[in-house]
């Protein structure tokens, strides 16, 4: 029974560290720290140029409309390139994009997003490159406020805040992140992000790294920034807005899927190797990272601790039940689908989706191409 113990306090201590004690850690660091950072340095020099890159697959729909967004935004249009990338699109998105007026549309091979990405930023002009999926939306001031960022010669990323729509769904994707980007706010204050988002963001056109096209950008780019020598830094004010997956079953097959990718980074793709990280930014990766992809496997060693340690004190008692009722209440919001059963049902399914996507790639090995996730365009 002692063994089982020990687990179960191992386990639960972790998670508990995980989502509350490592936010409030980092919260209480800003405090201490708040007025002893050097400011980054002013810039007076004109608007760099920037190239726009849209990675698009069979997004004939919508991707004229991702185009006059992206011409309407508030950035001096001879200093913006805009790159439209189809990934061996069959549908209409190279004419659509052309006759909406991107400056260069590229008609690729089918080789995944990561690839197009490269082909576009081969072909760029600008002195930074921003990136955006076709079904995101950009605020006028967005491309304007995430350059900035820049401006700091120290920065080599930067990534802005998006706000993910349901249109009465069940999915509680939303409440997720508007959490994740806190926590992004409080690390980038104090050096960088640990990943980013493939909404909106920018990197130094020589900072770009090239990275194997079954590792997406959003998690491989901040970390291997860092340690390079550039910050990764997030930019609330830079905001965009996309639609999220409309059911909370859909966002697991979409979190499935995008952890298939993360493994890979964490595993074989060197998040996990300290070599070159601050100190600081090596605990934020094992805090935020590495404990974060590591919950369903302490959730399972908690359920099963506590339930061989139920004779051993109340406090076991009280562990077990809870996680049973956690997992009652994720299967009841099927048929009663109010917000706290909604709010389990959605924590259940996401943290089983990290397990899941595991799973794939270790089975069967993880696609460079992708499908647009139903319910988004």
């Amino acid at each position: 029974m002692i063994v089982a113990e020990i687990v179960f306090w191992l386990s639960a201590g972790l998670l508990i560290y995980a989502q509350a004690g490592y936010p409030l850690a980092l919260s209480a660091l800003a405090r201490l720290t708040r007025g002893r950072q050097a400011p980054a340095p002013a810039s007076q020099a004109p608007a760099p140029s920037v190239s726009l890159i849209i990675a698009a697959y069979d997004e004939g729909e919508i991707i004229a409309a991702k185009v006059a967004d992206a011409l309407e935004l508030d950035y001096p249009r001879e200093r913006l390139e805009l790159i439209v990338a189809s990934d061996g699109s069959v549908d209409a998105t190279v004419a659509e994009a052309s006759r909406a007026g991107a400056d260069v549309v590229l008609d690729l091979p089918r080789g995944g997003k990561i690839r197009a990405q490269d082909a576009a930023v081969a072909r760029a002009r600008g002195e930074l490159v921003a990136f955006s999926d076709a079904n995101a939306r950009w605020e006028r001031s967005a491309l304007r406020t995430l350059v900035a960022a820049f401006a700091d010669p120290r920065v080599g990323y930067a990534c802005g805040q998006v706000r993910f729509v349901n249109d009465g769904g069940t999915n509680q994707e939303g409440l997720y992140w508007r959490y994740e980007m806190a926590l992004r706010g409080l690390e980038s204050r104090l050096g960088s992000v640990t990943a980013g988002n493939g909404a909106i963001y920018a990197t130094r056109r020589e900072a770009y790294i090239e990275v194997d096209p079954i590792m997406g950008h959003d998690l491989s780019f901040p970390f291997q920034m860092v340690k390079r020598g550039w910050r990764a830094v997030y930019v609330p004010g830079a905001r965009a807005t996309e639609k999220m997956v409309p059911s909370i079953e859909g966002e697991f097959r979409r979190k499935r899927r995008m952890m298939s990718h993360a493994w890979p980074i964490v595993l074989r793709g060197g998040l996990l190797s300290p070599r070159g990280y601050p100190p600081l930014y090596a605990v934020m990766i094992a805090s935020h990272r590495a404990l974060r992809y590591a919950t369903p496997f302490l959730h399972v060693a908690a359920f099963v601790a506590s339930a061989v340690a139920l004779g051993e004190g109340a406090v076991y008692v009280v562990a077990f039940a809870a996680q049973v009722a956690l997992l009652l209440a994720a299967l009841l919001a099927r048929v009663v689908p109010v917000r706290p059963l909604l709010v389990a049902r959605y924590y259940v399914l996401s943290t089983a989706s990290v397990a899941a996507g595991l799973w794939d790639w270790l089975r069967r090995g993880t696609p460079a191409g992708w499908e647009a996730a139903g319910g988004t365009r």
